[in-house]
């Protein structure tokens, strides 16, 4: 039986990605044979995990049809079923007759659902902030060291007790930051994420010691604003680190080592922080994240800890209330669903505008973490989420030529998220967590940290490198989603992983060529096809494996990117002018892609014939 369906054509399924409660939904399912089979055509629905419905399709001239409103949030998975033949999701959502086949998903989100619109069409540049810029220094506690050697090796070894401190700082601050504010504008910059910049003991600032505090190597809550300000001035809003899984045990919350005033958890039973944490015995034995003990995780049930974070005076509402765009909740998967609905009521009430974006390396639409079906995109939790699939996606593209993982993940993204938290996706290329870009398209293996502290990719590997990322980011820029760059993968930084991706910002080196490119493309985002590539339709035109070949479009405005790693060049029927905007070439009639080469189309007419 030959038949066809495809939620992504909106021939067979009239709302592509995640549907609102109560939204009409109409499924067609074409026959391409000469007669269409007598036997029913069934759709079969469930809600997660509950027992499924049968419902009978329409027979029409072209094949079978159905409609249907859910008024539930949540998963849904459904396939067809004709005759005694299973008719469920193929490759690139394709249906196939398969008996032991995936299922489609059907996200359901709630009506009231949106995200922040200034977000969709932007490009954030994140910073991990004691390796940025700097300008002057500040105090210093006399448990950490102050390198004085800007772009030294971060220290990796462990101390003689095997433990890593991370308690080296090259003193980043937030005054530095301010004054590279125009050399951000220039990449087009509209987000900055900081990692973590609250008072803390380690260098990565992950294991916070007092929310209410700015890290005073970093300056003063008043640098911060003024530098909020400043770069709001410019056009860019600042989204902060978010890190509410658990506190450092060197905290005001926790306070092993007595460093500060008041009485911590671990100090006493009495202690007003004592609901916040899961001691197993008191007080040496707890709960902490991953099995790192300077890492005690926090209790999220406790009413205490809960007021604290979601009160009129918590943290949350603080900290907008200085005027930030909103958060990047680290391990998000580690906190409850119940704490991620509180979360997204305060930062709403506060400011309806804020983003809240999480850390979630999976499809976040049916990630399952710690046994539990997580409903982050459903309407009640977050915005967005890190877009690891498709950083993979892209990587894997480029290496290996071959755009079979990408087109596949991009069709899963399309298809199981909300349209509007598909726009609002934090689309990376490499984060403070993965060894460099430049490093993973260079190819060179390390097998330990002592060969990663000396390891870098010699002239014609980099230029190769180059060319790779090149092509990555040109994917990153124009996919659905928000672009994210990796402070300095514009300006070719190298680094392995942790600590060696979070080298200090090289200024005395520029790669001007690479830099460039960067400039280009975010120009391009914001000015020559800011509408198509902020929440334009996305339509494949190629099904070659080494052509990726695709359209974006709105309200007849259209973009055709192009990535051909094959050895023939490839033809596109077309009327009119149309501009390959990275090498701003005009081109009139057909687009011709030659062989081995990669870029951008902006269309002026139809495309006549496919």
């Amino acid at each position: 039986m030959r038949i066809y369906y495809n939620p992504l054509d909106h021939r067979c399924k009239n709302v592509t990605g995640g549907v609102k409660q109560g939204e009409i939904i109409k499924l067609v399912v074409f026959c391409q044979e000469e007669e269409i089979p007598s036997d029913k055509m069934l759709f079969i629905l469930n809600h997660d995990g509950e027992n499924a419905q049968y419902i009978e399709m329409q027979k029409n001239a072209f094949g079978w049809s159905v409609a249907f409103e859910i008024h539930q949030p949540g998963l849904y998975f459904y396939h067809f079923k004709l005759g005694n033949e299973r008719i469920c999701r193929g490759k690139y959502r394709h249906a196939e007759v398969n008996e032991e086949g995936y299922s489609y998903q059907l996200t359901v989100y709630d009506k009231n659902y949106t995200t922040p619109d200034w977000f969709k069409g932007g490009i954030m540049y994140q910073i991990f902030p004691d390796r940025f810029a700097k300008i002057g220094n500040y105090p210093i506690r006399s448990d950490k060291i102050l390198r004085e050697d800007w772009g030294g090796v971060p220290r990796y070894r462990p101390n003689e007790y095997g433990k890593v401190l991370n308690n080296d700082f090259f003193g980043g601050n937030f005054n530095g930051v301010a004054e590279k504010l125009d050399y951000l504008s220039s990449l087009g910059v509209s987000v900055i994420y900081f990692n973590p910049i609250f008072e803390a003991y380690s260098n990565h600032r992950y294991d916070t010691g007092d929310y209410m505090k700015i890290d005073q190597l970093l300056g003063t809550k008043e640098d911060f604003e003024s530098l909020v300000k400043k770069a709001r001035s410019k056009g860019i809003r600042i989204i902060l680190d978010g890190v509410f899984n658990h506190t450092g045990d060197d905290s005001r919350y926790f306070n092993k080592y007595g460093n500060y005033d008041g009485i911590g958890a671990y100090q006493s039973v009495t202690s007003e922080y004592s609901s916040w944490y899961n001691f197993t015995l008191y007080p040496d034995i707890y709960e902490s994240w991953w099995g790192i003990e300077t890492l005690p995780s926090v209790n999220e049930s406790s009413e205490s800890y809960q007021t604290f974070m979601f009160g009129e005076e918590g943290v949350l509402k603080t900290w907008l209330r200085s005027g930030i765009g909103g958060y990047r909740l680290d391990v998000a998967d580690e906190l409850p669903d119940f704490f991620l609905k509180k979360l997204r009521i305060a930062v709403k009430d506060e400011n309806p505008e804020a983003i809240i974006i999480g850390e979630v390396w999976e499809d976040a639409s049916n990630k399952i973490a710690y046994n539990t079906r997580r409903e982050y995109l459903q309407g009640f939790e977050l915005d967005s989420v890190m877009n690891y699939p498709l950083k993979d996606a892209i990587i894997d593209f480029v290496l290996s030529k071959n755009n079979v993982q990408i087109r596949e993940t991009v069709a899963m993204l399309i298809d199981n998220y909300p349209k509007c938290t598909l726009d609002s996706l934090m689309n990376i290329l490499g984060t403070h967590d993965t060894s460099r870009i430049l490093t993973v398209l260079g190819g060179k293996i390390c097998h330990s940290k002592d060969e990663m502290s000396i390891t870098f990719l010699n002239n014609e590997e980099k230029s190769r490198a180059i060319e790779r990322l090149k092509i990555a980011a040109l994917l990153q820029f124009t996919l659905p989603g928000v672009p994210c760059i990796y402070y300095g993968d514009e300006n070719a930084m190298e680094g392995y992983t942790d600590p060696f991706c979070r080298r200090c910002y090289d200024w005395d080196y520029q790669n001007i060529d690479l830099i460039d490119y960067y400039r280009k493309l975010g120009s391009i985002r914001k000015n020559n096809l800011f509408d198509v590539l902020k929440d334009g339709e996305y339509r494949e035109l190629s099904q070659s494996e080494d052509i990726y070949l695709f359209e974006r479009s709105k309200q007849g405005k259209r973009a055709i990117v192009f990535v051909n790693f094959s050895k023939d060049g490839y033809i596109i029927p077309m009327i009119g002018n149309h501009v390959e905007l990275l090498r701003n070439r005009k081109v009139s009639g057909c687009l011709d892609i030659s062989a081995n080469s990669y870029g951008i189309y902006q269309i002026d007419e139809e495309i006549t014939s496919r």
